[in-house]
């Protein structure tokens, strides 16, 4: 009797993870976003939000790699004062 309350919960949860909506990967083409360049601020502000933080890869559908080498551009770019470590509107 309590293994079918549980069995019938659990499903009950796995069918409500599958309803919700889920948020829509930004596909790149692939071989056009091999180099990041630290000082194009306009491509690196496309993987940054409102808050200036960088968003993560399930989102922008980068791969590892790829994350990897946009992590290390935006930090070096933030470094040189070429784009703010926080947005204006935070300040």
């Amino acid at each position: 009797m309590a293994e079918q309350r549980n069995q019938n919960n659990t499903k009950g949860k796995q069918s409500s993870r599958t309803q919700q909506a889920k948020k829509q990967r930004k596909d790149p083409p692939k071989n056009q976003i091999a180099f990041f360049d630290y000082r194009d601020d306009r491509k690196l502000r496309r993987f940054l939000n409102e808050q200036g933080k960088i968003i993560p890869r399930r989102i922008t559908g980068l791969s590892a790699k790829e994350q990897n080498l946009l992590t290390k551009s935006i930090k070096w770019a933030r470094h040189l004062a070429i784009i703010p470590f926080v947005s204006d509107e935070i300040r």
